[in-house]
């Protein structure tokens, strides 16, 4: 089972050589790894360029934001599984990938674990830790999503249900999973497990400015999709992450 992998960068030089290495080190498993860089003006493309064939296509050129690079990375995707790790991010061990196959083995269509905010300049400290925990039916009306840098989906659910809406500028990976898997329902698996390790941060999280928008465009995704949320789930979703912080 090949499993294609996307980078998606932009003036990431100070972080990129970490991904890649995480992807790159991956054992038992067969890869294709894609980076897509919106045009950075940085030593990004030299970094990624170093790794010449190692990387399957690396495409650098202006974008219209974050989910237009994922959405040709899977356009250019061939494997039957697709994961995105953005250039912040890295792997937790060196078996990630292997254990993702192995869950997708249940027949699954999508499979999510675990994630840990870790320090910027020291990705071993850990800010706090995202248990998502199994899905039950309906969890999203209760403020529920797993964290995108654990998501992998086999690519048929990508060509059945589409890619990310260029409508949303920091939710298109929420209203993506609520999509697939609170309308269409497909078949979803829990990998116990941390996964992925992401420098604190993000773009919907980053102040309360930023907060608001982002709450704005969580109602819209569920507009968008004909779904109407309940009136607290809009509220339980921010608040659904208080625990990440309790032990650290």
């Amino acid at each position: 089972m090949l499993v294609s992998i996307i980078t998606v960068s932009f003036n990431a030089a100070a972080t990129i050589r970490d991904t890649i290495e995480s992807v790159l080190g991956q054992q038992r498993v067969a890869l294709e790894y894609i980076v897509i860089d919106g045009g950075s003006t940085d030593d990004t493309t030299s970094i990624v360029s170093a790794y010449g064939s190692r990387i399957s296509h690396f495409i650098s050129e202006p974008d219209k934001g974050i989910y237009d690079a994922m959405n040709k990375g899977i356009q250019l995707a061939s494997g039957d599984i697709i994961g995105i790790l953005n250039a912040d991010d890295v792997y937790a061990t060196d078996n990630v990938l292997s254990q993702i196959v192995d869950r997708f083995g249940s027949g699954a269509d999508a499979v999510y674990a675990d994630l840990e905010y870790v320090d910027q300049q020291n990705t071993a400290k850990i800010k706090r830790t995202w248990i998502s925990g199994t899905y039950t039916e309906g969890a999203f009306l209760r403020g529920w999503m797993p964290p995108h840098p654990t998501f992998f989906v086999r690519s048929s659910v990508y060509q059945q249900y589409g890619g990310y809406t260029l409508a949303l500028k920091s939710a298109a990976d929420y209203e993506f999973m609520l999509r697939v898997i609170h309308k269409h329902k497909i078949a979803l698996a829990y990998l116990n497990t941390v996964t992925t390790k992401m420098r604190a941060g993000g773009i919907s999280n980053a102040s309360i400015r930023n907060r608001l928008n982002a709450n704005r465009e969580d109602r819209l995704a569920w507009t968008m999709n004909g779904l109407k949320p309940g009136w607290l789930t809009l509220i339980k979703k921010p608040l659904s992450k208080l625990g990440q912080f309790l032990g650290h």
